[in-house]
């Protein structure tokens, strides 16, 4: 047996720091986290944004109104911030200046674009949700929901699983679904690549489709293609008033029943069950499509995690993305794993493709 004070004797001074720092990394990697909430807390994207050029540091202190002895703070966290890519340190000439000093400015990037409010694909809502302390602080208790029997993160650390904590508390729940329509302004995007995929339809339910906004998008680019938004009656029953000619809105519980049409959306749902839950899931969609004379398909979008494919930055987030889903009773999954509850829920094939750099979109067939 080897000596625990002789555990790293063969190992070379450098290997030890390198270790060191992958540690310590990790350790800290929660104020990266914590640095992107104040961000957007200050509303600091939009307001760059609304500047309409590159800012510098004094300007943005004036307009934040930020007391002196907190400047110093202020241009470490941008600096901390355009490290990780949310901003561009940029060089400006100030015109107002005789001498054209030269000045540094921060100035937007593709990632602090995305947290602009207000704008179409605006992801603020995600973060806001995602970053609330309701939600991350459960994430210290790992180590009692390893221990703990048939429980998931949210039931150890709300004392109810997540779908009833959102249904006892609005203003949470509303939070939850204007983060998921976030979410679904990326897959809009997508789809306009994928068309192929709603044609021939002539309905189609958008299970767990919260406020509807994948269903809006997919009825104004079919205007003929029936959408019915199918979700707890308790989160439907604020937008039904928002109905249109194909649009409309449906109460009840996936476990028991899914209106009929000739095609079923999964969109971010299968993540949040485990496979026992999926199979019911998917045995109801079945029966759903398959009392439609065309057959129909089932229309998945969701991560497939893919470590031999994927780039490492992909794979990392798909990953923590599946520590994520302790706090429900998920997981992400790869192809092996989908596949298991799609033939046990009775379906014969399925087909994937990639959607957005995160996303993957998945056909079932019965």
């Amino acid at each position: 047996m080897v000596e625990k004070m002789d555990l790293l004797s063969g190992r070379k001074a450098n290997e030890i720091f390198e270790g060191q720092v992958h540690v310590y990394k990790h350790i800290f990697a929660y104020l990266d986290s914590m640095c992107l909430k104040w961000c957007i807390e200050l509303e600091i994207p939009t307001i760059i944004y609304n500047h309409e050029k590159p800012i510098t540091l004094h300007e943005l202190i004036s307009i934040l109104q930020v007391p002196p002895s907190k400047i110093s703070g202020v241009e470490r966290l941008m600096r901390h911030l355009s490290h990780n890519g949310f901003f561009d340190i940029v060089t400006i000439h100030n015109d107002d200046d005789e001498n054209k000093e030269e000045k540094e400015a921060y100035a937007l990037t593709i990632s602090s674009e995305l947290l602009v409010k207000g704008t179409e694909y605006c992801l603020t809502p995600m973060a806001k949700c995602s970053l609330d302390p309701s939600v991350s602080s459960s994430y210290n208790l790992l180590a009692k929901w390893t221990l703990e029997e048939n429980l998931t993160l949210s039931e150890i650390s709300l004392g109810t699983n997540l779908w009833n904590f959102l249904s006892k508390n609005p203003s949470i729940l509303t939070s939850f679904n204007e983060s998921m329509a976030s979410d679904s302004q990326m897959v809009k995007l997508a789809l306009k690549d994928h068309s192929a995929v709603f044609e021939g339809l002539e309905s189609i339910v958008d299970v767990g489709g919260g406020n509807g906004t994948i269903s809006k998008i997919i009825s104004d680019m079919f205007p003929k293609l029936k959408c019915i938004v199918f979700d707890l009656p308790h989160v439907v029953e604020n937008f039904s008033g928002t109905s249109n000619n194909n649009l409309s809105f449906v109460g009840g519980d996936m476990f028991n029943y899914i209106p009929v049409a000739d095609a079923v959306l999964l969109k971010w749902i299968l993540h949040d069950w485990d496979d026992e839950h999926c199979v019911k899931i998917l045995k109801k969609c079945k029966d759903a499509i398959s009392k439609n004379t065309k057959g129909g398909k089932a229309i998945i979008i969701d991560f497939v995690i893919n470590e031999k494919q994927d780039e490492f930055g992909l794979t990392q987030m798909k990953l923590r993305m599946d520590i994520a889903m302790t706090s429900v009773n998920g997981k992400e999954r790869s192809e092996e794993e989908f596949k298991k509850p799609f033939l046990e829920a009775g379906f014969q094939d399925y087909k994937i493709f990639p959607l957005t750099g995160m996303y993957s979109l998945i056909l079932v067939y019965p």
